[in-house]
């Protein structure tokens, strides 16, 4: 079991670096981009929400397997699939949190002041300087949100990281798919255990967003 868990964390853990990685970018472009087209983007990286997760990892399972154009550079090196390896239940993980990474980074960046950054430009700051030095100070709570929405929501998945990864132990036996099989099993008991577990995981959760958004709100008040 103990081994289960350290996957579960260990898969969390991963995808919640690689996508505040990827959404810092992406967050800020659809915060403060001019694009017409980028509200389609926006779209497309809000899909997983909607999406039944067994779509999305049936997809993933396609683009993934030893058929898939996208892999015939990996199969050069000896790669033939990512499906049902740790890599692959990443890459799914990736693709089905980004919503929960992007639109908190995204709503941070869109509550910046455009003053703050002009002032930066107009004391010789560059952009960059002005984005490290400004903006992500100031985004830090949309961060801290999109860190433990990412998190939470990588740790709860099933249906994707089910079709993508299977159930392999020790490779991409997670707990929510120990859950299923226990059940399957009729180990009661046993499926409770995790099953509390993942409840009391969740509640912490919630109740750490509501802080956050609490000591938000105070902070946006004292400010004003």
């Amino acid at each position: 079991m103990g081994s289960i868990i350290w996957l579960t964390v260990k898969l969390a853990g991963v995808t919640t670096l690689i996508l505040l990685v990827l959404a810092t970018p992406l967050g800020w472009w659809l915060a403060r981009g001019k694009a017409w087209w980028k509200e389609a983007v926006g779209a497309l990286v809000s899909l997983p929400i909607v999406l039944p997760p067994t779509v999305l990892g049936f997809y993933l399972l396609i683009a993934l397997g030893p058929n898939s154009p996208l892999m015939a550079p990996l199969q050069a090196m000896g790669i033939r699939t990512l499906a049902f390896t740790f890599e692959g239940l990443v890459i799914g993980s990736v693709i089905y949190s980004l919503p929960f990474a992007v639109q908190p980074i995204r709503n941070a960046f869109q509550a910046l002041g455009q003053e703050n950054l002009d002032s930066a430009a107009t004391l010789g700051a560059s952009p960059l300087d002005a984005f490290l030095r400004i903006a992500l100070p100031l985004a830090a709570p949309g961060y801290f949100v999109a860190a433990i929405l990412s998190f939470a929501h990588t740790v709860g998945e099933f249906g994707v990281v089910l079709m993508i990864g299977g159930a392999i132990p020790g490779k991409t036996e997670v707990l929510s798919v120990e859950i299923y099989k226990l059940v399957e099993a009729l180990e009661w008991r046993e499926a409770h255990m995790l099953a509390a577990l993942l409840v009391g995981f969740g509640f912490v959760v919630v109740l750490a967003l509501l802080l956050l958004e609490r000591r938000i709100a105070r902070r946006a008040a004292a400010d004003d």
